[in-house]
């Protein structure tokens, strides 16, 4: 039986290792975040630029049409509220695991403390995160939004995250990512662990706005059980030095589902790593895996797999990448069937835009700048609900910058 020390000895040789692919980070030219940040009772008592930068990754500082907020700035949780106890559970990981003995259970069960540099510096640093879980039967009518923002500089921000919805519940969680002004450099390491149980439905939006030189590396799985659906929307459009993003939906449960929309922008300077991976374990599982990806000089890899384990497991797989002003658009599809009932598929294009189709609308009064922000705007919409006004205002700016730089 493997103890606490022999599990800390293998992470601790992980930690030594370079990354397999992909910007290797040194750590030891990154400070550990502090845990000790003021706490923030009202948002609304934010300085202006504070609340923009909440504003910019879909966190409503007025807590407007959400059942509940946390904040965490570095290392430490600043600010935690809740409207609605019987409905969704809120706090710090770290608080949640003393008030719940069975939660132990679930922290560092799907993420492998060892599976690489990142996974094991936030293992060993007892990182904390956001608790959310909706008991059995309870549905939200409203969001939780969550907000992770780098406040200090040349730091690495570690962060451990546990979803649970149990059976029958359903939760969306609107998550955002970020930096606080002037801060250039750093590095945020984030692990999350969800669990959806039986017929259950999770909607989990996750919006990133770095500053140009931060370095990301997300690790994520999800647990899907029978009937239970996951949805899960990540979007990037701002630079940022390199992101790195693979998470793995386990479909578990016969009927569970998964869709994963990938929408981000690859600036000069920029690379992103992104995509996602569903493993379908029971029968009758399905999942869509959607990417749109645009480089306007920078590097853009969309990856995507598919392994089929199950008969009667449907999935589909589609990256779709423009390239407008140079850079490199790169699509990796994998579906590997280990079954003889079953059906994968993939469609993969990168390119640019087709100039028929800016005359099209030329031709009917667009300028050539109208006209290709239009396309870039059609390209990019997956039809992602419960963003507020002033992050679509955001993203309408960027799109717009995109297309003036386009022509």
């Amino acid at each position: 039986m493997q103890t606490d020390g022999d599990m800390r000895k293998k992470v601790k040789d992980a930690l030594k290792k370079s990354a397999i692919y992909g910007e290797d980070f040194n750590l030891e030219e990154y400070g550990v975040a502090t845990s000790d940040v003021q706490s923030a009772e009202d948002l609304k008592e934010l300085n202006e630029e504070d609340q923009r930068t909440l504003l910019n990754v879909g966190f409503t500082p007025g807590e407007d049409n959400r059942s509940g907020s946390l904040i965490m700035v570095d290392n430490a949780i600043t600010h935690t509220s809740l409207r609605d106890k019987e409905v969704v559970e809120l706090m710090s990981l770290k608080d949640a695991l003393k008030a719940h003995s069975w939660l132990k259970d679930y922290a560092w069960k799907l993420v492998k403390p060892d599976a690489d540099k990142y996974t094991a510096m936030s293992y060993l640093q007892e990182s904390d995160g956001y608790f959310i879980r909706a008991p059995a039967g309870k549905k939200s009518k409203m969001p939780v939004q969550t907000c992770l923002l780098i406040g200090s500089k040349q730091v690495s921000q570690t962060v451990h995250n546990i979803v649970i919805v149990e059976e029958g519940a359903e939760l969306d969680v609107i998550t955002g990512c970020s930096t606080k002004h002037g801060i250039e450099k750093g590095l945020h390491l984030g692990i999350s662990e969800m669990y959806v149980k039986k017929g259950a439905t999770l909607n989990f939006t996750m919006i990133h706005n770095w500053a140009e030189q931060i370095g990301v590396r997300p690790r994520t799985v999800v647990h899907v059980e029978e009937g239970g659906t996951y949805i899960s929307n990540y979007v990037t459009l701002k630079p940022v030095k390199s992101i790195q993003s693979y998470p793995t939906v386990i479909l578990e449960g016969k009927g569970a589902f998964a869709r994963l929309n990938t929408i981000a922008v690859a600036h000069p300077g920029s690379e992103l790593d992104l995509g996602s991976r569903v493993i379908f374990e029971a029968e009758g599982t399905s999942a869509e895996l959607i990417s749109r990806t645009i480089t306007t000089g920078g590097v853009s890899i969309a990856r995507g797999e598919m392994i089929g384990n199950a008969n009667g497991a449907k999935g589909h797989l589609e990256c779709h990448g423009l390239v407008l002003g140079g850079g490199t658009q790169r699509a990796i599809p994998i579906l590997e069937a280990n079954v003889e009932d079953i059906e994968l598929s993939h469609e993969a294009a990168v390119g640019r835009i087709a100039r028929e189709q800016i005359e099209y609308l030329m031709a009917r009064g667009l300028s050539e700048e109208d006209a290709v922000g239009m396309i870039v705007r059609g390209f990019l919409d997956v039809g992602i609900q419960g963003i507020p006004d002033e992050l679509r205002a955001d993203i309408d700016e960027t799109i717009a910058k995109i297309g003036e730089n386009a022509i």
